[in-house]
């Protein structure tokens, strides 16, 4: 096991599966040097573990240990040393922050991974000096948040909620604080996906702690090097892999770039009367359609019948189809029927709709989400925004038209946006082809470790 790295993702499939990537990434291009070892929280559920069986079959050099509660890291990474030597690195998620303090105190070698765009680390690594220089929430400091290096101007709207609590706020800027004596930052996007944000990133602009001459107590910080290295996307095995619920041989029956696909990650429900609205919305825009729908109610059966509009799934049948719950995401963004994307803006569907250059409406729904569908709308140009009310509640009428936007050939900004995407699926290719980007940084990367 000599040359290990160890990766320690959070749990959760928005988690897990960019890690997993990212370790097929480094053994792809590196597997003659580098074993993988990847460390999972416990206990994982039978997904996790059908998911974890599906990797470990086809990437056999990929081995998983699963922490018990009465496990400790310190003496699962001891043990590692004794068994073989030291890891080369050791690379965790930023929900498992609180892991470097062991990896500091073994002196391994700690980088930090963020399945996340670089515009949104881009901010949370500014958190300290906005911190530093106002005393109140962001909505106090709107001119600041028009000139965060890296990223488009902003409003507080646009700011993940745990940022806007004050106390959570500070609680933030004291961890972006503590990452800066990481040995290295890895984000999952690549140069010519997020230029600017790219660039503040890896010149550090975004890092530097920028204080009134006032204040003194501002930390001594150093700048860690940032790698960005994607798009890393799951190519679609896994769980449920032979269970479509006959989506894809459905779409094998519609015409080339036609479906707009709706799905909203595994935490996405809305209410019964928004699940009525997007139903209305998407029949009256005459598009044919493939919706993923999730219970609104967690612990009940989902019973179609009982949430949409009397009579919708025959009036749609010949266009239309609804699943329960879940659908291959990969498989269907990937197929040649698919046209369009309506999305939550998880960075995790935004680069698998990147990866096959399908153009999107932006739908945020919680976490980094809103600040993702500015990315995507003013930089990126990948995606057209849909304008909620004051209380978050989506019209039938504004999803009717931006989902006609989007798929109809010369109308509005749709167009633009299908050119953008299928160049910036070029661009993906390119990126993790030999001498791309994201090749360039991994190369860098393992580089380091060598030495």
């Amino acid at each position: 096991m000599k040359g290990t790295i160890v990766l320690h993702p959070a749990m959760g499939r928005g988690h897990l599966v960019p890690m997993v990537e990212l370790g097929k990434f480094i053994y792809t291009h590196h597997h003659q040097n580098l074993p993988i070892k990847i460390l999972l929280p416990s206990p994982p559920n039978s997904t996790t573990l059908q998911y974890i069986a599906a990797v470990s079959a086809t990437t056999p050099s990929i081995t998983f240990h699963h922490l018990s509660p009465s496990q400790h890291l310190l003496h699962v990474l001891q043990t590692l040393i004794s068994q073989s030597s030291k890891p080369k690195a050791f690379i965790l998620d930023f929900f498992n922050h609180s892991a470097a303090d062991v990896t500091r105190t073994l002196k391994i070698p700690t980088y930090y991974y963020f399945p996340n765009s670089a515009s949104c680390v881009a901010l949370f690594l500014y958190t300290p000096t906005i911190h530093y220089n106002t005393k109140k929430g962001f909505s106090s400091y709107s001119d600041t948040l028009r000139r965060i290096p890296g990223l488009p101007p902003l409003s507080p709207e646009d700011m993940p909620t745990s940022l806007l609590d004050r106390r959570s706020f500070e609680s933030f800027a004291n961890m972006s604080i503590q990452m800066r004596k990481t040995d290295g930052i890895i984000v999952n996007t690549f140069e010519k996906l997020e230029n600017k944000a790219f660039f503040a990133l890896k010149n550090g602009i975004c890092m530097s702690l920028e204080t009134h001459k006032s204040h003194s107590s501002t930390p001594e910080t150093r700048n860690p090097r940032v790698f960005c290295m994607g798009p890393l996307v799951s190519n679609g095995g896994g769980e449920h892999d032979n269970d479509d619920s006959g989506c894809m041989s459905w779409l094998d029956s519609q015409p080339s770039r036609t479906v707009v696909f709706l799905s909203f990650g595994s935490y996405g429900r809305f209410s019964k009367s928004q699940i009525r609205e997007i139903a209305l919305g998407l029949e009256r825009s005459g598009q044919r359609f493939l919706w993923v729908m999730r219970n609104p109610y967690e612990r009940s059966e989902l019973i179609l019948e009982e949430l949409l509009p009397k009579g919708f799934l025959e009036r749609t049948k010949e266009r239309g189809m609804v699943m329960k719950n879940w659908a291959p995401q990969v498989k269907i963004l990937s197929h040649d029927s698919v046209g369009g994307f309506v999305t939550h803006c998880g960075w995790n569907s935004v680069l698998e709709a990147v990866s096959w250059g399908v153009p999107m409406v932006s739908w945020p729904l919680y976490a980094e989400q809103r600040l993702n569908r500015v990315v995507m709308v003013e930089e990126m140009k990948v995606a057209l925004a849909l304008k909620e009310n004051e209380d978050g509640f989506v019209r039938a009428s504004e999803l009717e038209e931006r989902v006609r936007e989007l798929m109809d050939s010369e109308r509005g900004r749709g167009k633009e946006v299908r050119e953008r995407v299928l160049s910036a699926r070029y661009d993906a290719v390119a990126a993790l082809s030999d001498g791309g980007s994201s090749r360039v940084e991994l190369n860098d990367l393992v580089e380091l470790w060598m030495q």
